[in-house]
């Protein structure tokens, strides 16, 4: 199981803190210091089911900077990959990738499901 967090946030954190309580083994990777390729972001886009727009930290200062709510809108997917595969500050987090799914953020029920 591979988790992909930033280590000053907070839902990181907990998530990490969740999985640590769980006993589950992860792979822990800091997103800002290894950013998912954009072939990871792909696979990990089709796996979880989500719409591409969830897959943006929206919160993030970044995403704010470069004014992306709108532009989410205007571009296909596969330019919105690009972009998220340029910078894990863009990518919302944590990501939990298991032979069960791909999570973006951080529930704990959907982690009982995909992390147990």
């Amino acid at each position: 199981m591979l988790f992909i967090c930033h280590t000053k946030c907070s839902t990181c954190k907990k998530a990490e803190k969740w999985l640590v309580e769980q006993g589950v083994t992860f792979e822990k990777r800091d997103i800002q210091v290894n950013n998912p390729t954009r072939e990871e972001i792909a696979e990990w886009f089709e796996k979880s089911g989500l719409t591409i727009n969830k897959l943006f930290n929206t919160s993030g200062q970044l995403y704010r900077q470069m004014g992306l709510k709108d532009r989410l809108k205007e571009e296909d997917t596969e330019t919105l990959l690009d972009l998220l595969a340029t910078d894990g500050m863009l990518v919302k987090r944590p990501i939990l990738v298991s032979d069960k799914g791909v999570l973006f953020g951080f529930k704990e029920a959907d982690y009982e499901k995909t992390a147990l």
